[in-house]
């Protein structure tokens, strides 16, 4: 449950969560001399660090925490973890962004394309007082679909910016002086405007023609209903202090102006959802109406709204609605046919993240699965499996943040890796192709797993290895070289560089604690590779 009175602290950490950016090292390569059982301890090993994979194959995206999906055409835009990735030829070659001079190192927190127009907000974390915040580090804008970046920095206010004029009102706004806690989750563009959806920053537009004069010019500032009104107009006359929590500044605590999502229906329909309710506006972003669960007789799930899609194919809107902190909202998914005048809910319980969308169909991917319906909500699909088709590789995540269709093929972006599905019918019969980033094998030497550190509440350990089309076993032990859990024995494995995963269970089925393991590959006829793996609840 979302309080009231929670601290802009407290509500960036659960938002962090939601967004997906996991401070984990995504591979740390060990290598070990020879060894004859896996029971006998190494004689040494080295733990590689994050600047040896810049580098990444560019056979597949250089982050598998996929945050967010754009599409044009046979272009699929990805954003991760690890940065920007683009392929131009349907997901089979890509260009990645990640140690870039535009994009250097950061995450990708939002993704949006619009004619040509391909822009990204970017984010990192930093340490403060022993915690770990968000840091929002501004937004990558490609005018020209990826060939060229500016570099906008994150939207800020100067000290004395306390006043936001507005028809004949003059409303107090808090001075958002800072990068931290101020992350962009979502960026909606129409011919006009640049609108991004930030935590701490609110709602705020930029006119695009002058952002390309000037990549350092201010964003306004978008006055929305405070929490005690329903809607804001420039012919009203109001009283309220624009900002997302009390302070020193004013004592409003308003939940409407943490955003966290927008999208652009044209010119003049806008929607931006936030921890307060859904925000319609019909005259480009100058009015607004506020849809809650509590002003309407057929109300969204819950108030706490972390996306926004929108259908074009039958007008139809679509919203993640998750609980905020009335008794009677729940998680969810709220549609409407009529624009926001009344909704119909379904998918109780479920958190999703975001929507994709082809012609009818609606693509729900959520903590529980990846969804989908084609008739509008009534009944949902979840894959039964998802597997490789080349490498029979199974996909076993069931988080899924991302969605998007492009040129025939639907892409799912996940906490573990990008996959793509092909597909014509309402369910999910067809062919699955699986992207996990990796770098090249030196030789058959060679091995590593990932993500490691690894969370076995929140993923599958991954170990990719060369096979060398012998029998093989794989084994995990503890620190003392004691064995903790057999993944596989003595057996044949068809493919050249298979991945085996580990739950991080014992044999007994219980989590094994936080700690150093080993993970030890015995192959025929050659000696056995052996690799570190920290375990981290």
């Amino acid at each position: 449950m979302i309080k009231h009175s929670m601290t802009i602290t407290i509500y960036i950490q659960i938002m962090m969560k939601i967004m997906h950016n996991k401070k984990l090292i995504l591979f740390l390569i060990i290598l070990f001399p020879a060894v004859l059982l896996c029971q006998n301890t190494p004689t040494g090993f080295l733990l590689g660090d994050e600047n040896s994979l810049n580098k990444i194959n560019d056979l597949t995206p250089s982050g598998n925490s996929i945050s967010d999906i754009a599409t044009s055409g046979d272009t699929i835009w990805v954003g991760s973890n690890r940065g920007l990735s683009v392929s131009y030829d349907k997901g089979n070659n890509w260009t990645n962004f990640y140690g870039s001079e535009a994009f250097g190192t950061e995450s990708i927190a939002a993704l949006t394309y619009y004619n040509g127009i391909i822009a990204a907000s970017t984010a990192h974390s930093i340490e403060k007082d022993g915690q770990d915040f968000a840091e929002g580090s501004g937004l990558r804008i490609s005018f020209d679909a990826g060939r060229n970046w500016i570099v906008v920095p994150q939207p800020l206010d100067v000290p004395n910016d306390t006043v936001v004029v507005y028809g004949e009102n003059r409303l107090r706004a808090l001075p958002v002086t800072v990068a931290v806690q101020n992350l962009t989750y979502d960026i909606a563009i129409n011919n006009k405007y640049i609108f991004i959806a930030s935590f701490a920053g609110s709602l705020r537009k930029v006119i695009i023609d002058s952002l390309v004069a000037n990549p350092n010019r201010r964003w306004e500032r978008v006055v929305l209903p405070p929490d005690r009104l329903n809607s804001v107009s420039p012919t009203d006359t109001l009283d309220f202090c624009m900002q997302p929590v009390s302070g020193k500044f004013c004592s409003e605590n308003n939940l409407n102006y943490r955003l966290f999502s927008v999208i652009a229906i044209n010119d003049s329909i806008i929607f931006a959802g936030s921890a307060g309710g859904i925000n319609k506006s019909t005259d480009g972003g100058i009015s607004w109406i506020k849809y809650s669960h509590q002003n309407q007789d057929e109300p969204i799930t819950g108030n706490f709204v972390v996306a926004l899609g929108f259908n074009k194919y039958n007008n139809r809107l679509w919203a993640a609605t998750w609980r905020a902190e009335g008794t009677s909202e729940f998680s969810g998914v709220s549609t409407s046919s009529n624009f926001g005048e009344s909704w119909q809910n379904y998918l109780e319980g479920e958190k999703v993240h975001n929507f994709g969308f082809k012609l009818n169909q609606v693509l729900a991917p959520a903590d529980g699965g990846m969804f989908k319906t084609a008739d509008n909500g009534i009944t949902w699909i979840t894959p039964t499996l998802i597997q490789d088709d080349k490498y029979k590789i199974e996909f076993n995540i069931s988080k899924f943040y991302s969605a998007a269709e492009s040129a025939g093929f639907t892409w799912l972006g996940s906490s573990e890796g990008l996959v793509r599905f092909t597909g014509t019918s309402d369910n999910w019969e067809g062919k699955w192709k699986i992207y996990f980033a990796s770098q090249p094998f030196a030789g058959n030497d060679d091995s590593y797993a990932f993500p490691n550190p690894f969370s076995p509440k929140l993923d599958l350990l991954k170990i990719k290895y060369k096979s060398l089309n012998s029998p093989v076993s794989i084994r995990i032990l503890n620190f003392s070289m004691q064995p903790v859990r057999t993944i596989i024995q003595n057996s044949v494995i068809n493919e050249a560089e298979p991945i085996e995963y580990w739950n991080g269970k014992d044999e007994n089925g219980s989590l094994v604690p936080n700690g150093v393991y080993f993970y030890c590959i015995e192959r025929e006829d050659s000696e056995p590779l052996y690799g570190k793996i920290i375990v981290l609840q």
